[in-house]
């Protein structure tokens, strides 16, 4: 047992290899379990990649681990079973740094988009990689001081320095997460954020607890074995919090249906008032061809049936976004949360460049929202809710009135207001291209140039929306 504290091969080590092994199967299992079973659309922004890349950065993680300490009892012959290798670089900018520096990305993102009411003035792609320099920097210091043993230990100068450069992210963290405190989230958010610091701080606080009892007692054979397990046992628990949590939606509508209703729009997540496809019970008013669109889309059943038209033609996204800023509208203006998160849905979905369904803005009135200093502005989406308004009349409406949707919806209103009892029409899909809720914590395809916007006349506001009825 003595010689395998040092040398490696201890059965502990094979049990702690397999519950790690086990818990990496977990975590792939739930970043992948929405996109393949619910069939979530991916994302091009960070709500995708940041848990990919904490995913990655946890298999690194831990692949250095058992590389460094020799879990599996392997002669070190070749360059790429280097302590520097594994221990510093792997263990380091590409596996618990780059962990800690996505969690504090996250943080950043939630602290300005939440408190400042504004989209982050730096890039994911930017600001990741900032924030992860000082790992670089303090790995290629180690790799040419060269100060690791045989058993890629270093001494006490070295690991403090190398604990607080931990400490420094974790800092970093706790103070981001602490200004965040008091915004009223509607999901598990902050609930991540303090989980993810407990865990650092705790894996952190086992490790040098794990280096001080080996310097102390450095020829005992049962503390040289139990010490082995537990760098595997941090990267356990840190593997359980590395799914990002810049998918608070996701999470919410994908991995937990037993607990909640499934939601097939974002208004039904944030719970605005009659969210989600139409009901039976839903009168069907008798709609005058001649009166302007703009006032007829405000009608609920007439907006879905031209939703629906709109998406045969393959042209719905102005119809989609229309009914997305309509939602938004019914949110109080006394709840600025939720109407930060539909506003940063909106622009995930619909602004941002290359967003699943991009809708044709002018460049003016996309930048105008993408440098918004408030994203709980009411009128913030008016001038691009004008622009596609003019688009509709002039590409859709006219097609509309002789469709198969006019004629299906002139007929259910016939045997509405004629008082017989219609059967469901299964003949309208409302809505083959209905959000699906991905809730991306941040958009990051956003570009930043203030320009001045003027607002135009036919674009409905907060309070003529929500008093208009459905």
């Amino acid at each position: 047992m003595a010689g395998c504290g040092l040398q490696g091969g201890c059965p502990s080590d094979y049990i702690a290899l397999s519950i790690a092994a086990l818990s990496m199967i977990l975590l792939l299992s739930r970043l992948t379990y929405p996109f393949l079973f619910h069939n979530v659309p991916r994302t091009n922004g960070s709500g995708f990649w940041i848990p990919v890349i904490q995913v990655f950065a946890s298999f690194n993680f831990l692949l250095s681990i058992v590389m460094s300490i020799n879990f599996l009892k392997v002669e070190k012959r070749y360059w790429w079973q280097s302590c520097y290798l594994w221990a510093v670089w792997a263990e380091g900018p590409l596996g618990y740094g780059l962990l800690l520096s996505c969690r504090v990305a996250q943080a950043f993102q939630l602290y300005y988009i939440f408190l400042k009411r504004q989209l982050p003035p730096i890039r994911s792609y930017i600001f990741l990689p900032l924030i992860l320099l000082p790992w670089i920097a303090a790995s290629a210091l180690i790799h040419v001081k060269r100060p690791l043993n045989n058993r890629c230990h270093m001494g006490t100068y070295w690991m403090i320095s190398v604990v607080g450069l931990h400490a420094f992210y974790v800092a970093a963290l706790l103070g981001f997460t602490g200004a965040i405190r008091h915004v009223d989230f509607r999901f598990n958010e902050l609930k991540d954020l303090w989980r993810g610091i407990l865990f650092s701080a705790s894996s952190i606080g086992i490790w040098v607890a794990a280096y001080v009892s080996n310097e102390i007692h450095d020829n005992t054979p049962w503390l040289q074995v139990s010490s082995r397990y537990t760098p595997q046992a941090s990267i356990l628990v840190l593997a359980f919090f590395s799914v990002s949590s810049s998918q608070p939606l996701l999470s919410q509508i994908s991995l937990r249906k037993r607990e909640h209703p499934q939601y097939e729009t974002m208004g039904q997540a944030l719970g605005i008032p009659d969210s989600g496809l139409l009901s039976q019970k839903d009168p069907v008013p008798v709609i005058d061809p001649n009166e302007p669109l703009d006032k007829l889309l405000e009608n609920r059943r007439f907006r879905q049936s031209f939703m629906a038209f709109a998406d045969s033609c393959l042209a719905g996204e102005s119809v989609h976004f229309y009914n997305e800023v309509h939602e938004r509208c019914k949110i109080p203006l006394n709840d600025p949360v939720r109407r930060i998160y539909m506003a940063r849905h909106i622009i995930e979905k619909f602004v941002t460049a290359g967003a699943a369904m991009e809708v044709n803005i002018s460049h003016r009135a996309r930048q105008e929202i993408l440098t918004t200093t408030d994203l709980a502005d009411p009128d913030l989406f008016n001038k691009a809710l004008n622009e596609l308004m003019q688009l509709m009349k002039t590409n859709l409406a006219k097609d509309y009135w002789s469709s198969m949707f006019f004629i299906k919806f002139k007929e259910e209103a016939s045997m509405k207001a004629s008082g017989r009892d219609l059967e469901l029409v299964t003949g309208w899909n409302f809505s083959p291209r209905l959000s699906s809720v991905h809730g991306a914590d941040d958009p990051f395809h956003q570009e930043h140039h203030h320009e001045s916007s003027d607002s135009d006349n036919h674009v409905p506001d907060d309070a003529q929306l929500t008093a208009s009825g459905e």
